[in-house]
C-alpha cells in the first residue's frame, strides 16, 4: 500500500477511534489505547514532515494543525495536497511520459539568440536549458481579448478542420456555448474528422452523466482528467488540469485563459464583465501543444497516439519573435521557476495581470528588490474576488508589496481573470497558471512565453486599457482598513499554501 493511501487509512481509524472515545461506554483502558495509537499516528506524521526539509514556516504551520485541531487538522492535512506534492506523479504513469515528452519535442538544433537584447537573450537560454520543450523562432499570434472576440475566433477555426480537433479544458459547461461548440463538433464528426475532448473531472463537476452521453452518441471521444471517484483516496484529486487549449489538425493552436462557460462571455449576472486573453498560434509550436495533449490524453485513458500523422511537424510560419510553450505541474519544473526568472530579468518595467495573486517567497522577493531598484512594478487583480479566502489571502500581501513602492491596482469593470506578465515591453507570459500556490506546484498548466513579438504590445495596449478601468490602491488609504479586514486577511493567509 503507498504512502497516500495508508494516511487514508490512519484518517479513518482516527475518526473510528474518536467515536469510540467521546460516544460509546468502552472501558477507560481501551480509551486510553486509542488515544495513544491517534499520538503515535500524529508522531509519525509530524517527523515525516520535518524529514521532507519544507520551508520552516510550511513546516511548523502544519504542525500547529495537526497538534492543535485534533482530528479536523489530520482530515485537512489529507485532503489539501500537501501529502506527495513533489512525489507522486514520478512514482506513477507520468514519469514515462516524460521521457516521451522529450522525444516528441525533441530539440534538433542549437539556437542562435545573439540578435537579442541582454535581458531576452539570459531568459531565451534559462528556458532553452530548463524546459522539454523547443523554442520556436516561426510561430505566428494573435491576442484574442475577451471572451466574444475568443470564441468567434474558436468557432470559426473549428469549421475550418480537415483532419482532427483536439480539445482540452479545466471547465467544460454543456450550457449555451458548449451546446454551440459541440453542435460544430458534430458538423465535423459527420465529415470524417476524429474529436477528442478531454476535461477535468473537478473543474468540469457540472458535466453530468447524460451530457457526455450525448457527445459520446455524437460520435466524439471525450475522457475525464483525474476522475473524482478514482482520485479521491488518493491524493491524485488535488492536481487538477487546469489547462485550456485547442489543437486543429496540429496546425492551429488555441491557449489562454477561457473555460467553455457563458460566465466567459460575461452572461453571468452575478460575475459580471469577465476580462480575459487567449491567444491563436500557427506555426512550429503547435506540435508542442498537441505533444501535450497527446500525453495527457494516454495518461486519462491509456491510449497511444504518438503516430506520424497526429505528431508531424507542420510548416514554419513567418517569423514573429521566439515562442516558446512551457508545460508545468507536480511532474516537472514549478511555473514559478519560470516566473522568476522572467522578473529577475527585467530592467525597466514588470507589469502583472493575475485573478489571485498569492505568491511564494522567491516572487515576492524578486518584485520586491525589482521596485526598489527603480524598475517600474505594476499589479492588477481584480476589486472582487470569486471567494473568501482568495480575496483576503490576495490582499495581505498588499502592505509589503506598497512599501516597496509596487503600483497595485484593483480592477472595477468585472471580474479580471487573465494571466499575463509583461516584461519592459519585449518579453511577456500568457497562459493559464495563476500566480498562487495551487498553480506553482498542484495543477497541470501551461504558459507561452514571447520573445520579441508583435503580439506583445497587443498585450501592452489591452494593459493599459484595462487600467482605465481600474483603481490604483493608495497606500495610506489601504492602511487606514479596519481590523476585521486585517484578522481576515491574516486568517486566509494561512491557508497560501494550498490556493
Amino acid at each position: 500500500m503507498n504512502k497516500s493511501r495508508i494516511e487514508f487509512v490512519f484518517g479513518f481509524m482516527m475518526m473510528v477511534w474518536v467515536y469510540f472515545v467521546f460516544f460509546t461506554e468502552i472501558p477507560i483502558l481501551w480509551k486510553a489505547l486509542c488515544i495513544a495509537l491517534y499520538g503515535i499516528i500524529i508522531v509519525r506524521t509530524l517527523v515525516s514532515l520535518m524529514l521532507e526539509n519544507r520551508t520552516s514556516q510550511n513546516t511548523l504551520l502544519w504542525i500547529y494543525i495537526l497538534v492543535l485541531v485534533p482530528v479536523l487538522g489530520y482530515s485537512f492535512y489529507l485532503f489539501s495536497g500537501q501529502l506527495l506534492i513533489k512525489g507522486y506523479f514520478s512514482k506513477s504513469g507520468r514519469k514515462n511520459n516524460r521521457l516521451l515528452f522529450k522525444t516528441l519535442t525533441k530539440k534538433t538544433k542549437a539556437h542562435d539568440f545573439s540578435k537579442l537584447n541582454e535581458h531576452q537573450r539570459g531568459f531565451a537560454r534559462y528556458l532553452d536549458r530548463t524546459t522539454f520543450t523547443e523554442m520556436n523562432q516561426f510561430t505566428q499570434t494573435k491576442m484574442l481579448k475577451n471572451g466574444k472576440e475568443t470564441f468567434e475566433e474558436i468557432k470559426r477555426r473549428l469549421l475550418e478542420a480537415e483532419d482532427f480537433i483536439h480539445l482540452e479544458y479545466f471547465i467544460f459547461r454543456y450550457d449555451r456555448l458548449g451546446k454551440e461548440l459541440i453542435d460544430i463538433l458534430l458538423e465535423k464528426v459527420q465529415a470524417g474528422i476524429v474529436v477528442r475532448l478531454l476535461y477535468d473531472a473537478v473543474g468540469s463537476s457540472s458535466l453530468s452523466s447524460s451530457d457526455i452521453k450525448k457527445m459520446v452518441d455524437v460520435g466524439i471521444h471525450i475522457q475525464p482528467f483525474s476522475p473524482k471517484k478514482t482520485s479521491l483516496f488518493n491524493q491524485k484529486f488535488n492536481f487538477r488540469n487546469h489547462r485550456k487549449m485547442i489543437i486543429i489538425d496540429g496546425k492551429t493552436g488555441f491557449v489562454g485563459g477561457l473555460n467553455v462557460g457563458v460566465e466567459y462571455l460575461g452572461e453571468d449576472d452575478q460575475i459580471g464583465f469577465w476580462c480575459d486573453t487567449h491567444v491563436v498560434l500557427e506555426g512550429e509550436a503547435v506540435q508542442s501543444l498537441n505533444a501535450i495533449f497527446l500525453l495527457d490524453w494516454r495518461y486519462a485513458c491509456g491510449e497511444e497516439l504518438f503516430n506520424q500523422e497526429l505528431t508531424i511537424n507542420q510548416e514554419a510560419a513567418a517569423a514573429d519573435g521566439w515562442v516558446h510553450v512551457v508545460a508545468t505541474g507536480p511532474d516537472t519544473e514549478a511555473m514559478s521557476d519560470h516566473y522568476f526568472a522572467m522578473i529577475s530579468s527585467a530592467t525597466e518595467s514588470i507589469w502583472i495581470a493575475s485573478p489571485y495573486f498569492i505568491p511564494n517567497n522567491a516572487i515576492q522577493t524578486a518584485l520586491r528588490v525589482a521596485a526598489r531598484k527603480g524598475i517600474q512594478v505594476r499589479l492588477m487583480v481584480p476589486e472582487t474576488n470569486d471567494g473568501f479566502l482568495t480575496q483576503y489571502a490576495t490582499q495581505s500581501y498588499f502592505p509589503e508589496l506598497l512599501r516597496a513602492g509596487i503600483e497595485i491596482y484593483a480592477y472595477q469593470k468585472g471580474f479580471i481573470h487573465k494571466k499575463v506578465i509583461i516584461v519592459d515591453g519585449d518579453l511577456a507570459s500568457i497562459g493559464t497558471a495563476n500566480l498562487d500556490m495551487r498553480s506553482f506546484y498542484l495543477n497541470f498548466e501551461v504558459n507561452l512565453f514571447l520573445i520579441e513579438s508583435d503580439s506583445i504590445q497587443d498585450l501592452v495596449a489591452h494593459y493599459k486599457e484595462d487600467l482605465t478601468d481600474s483603481l490604483r490602491i493608495r497606500p495610506v488609504e489601504f492602511y487606514n482598513r479596519g481590523l476585521a479586514v486585517r484578522i481576515n486577511e491574516s486568517f486566509a493567509r494561512l491557508f497560501s499554501g494550498i490556493l
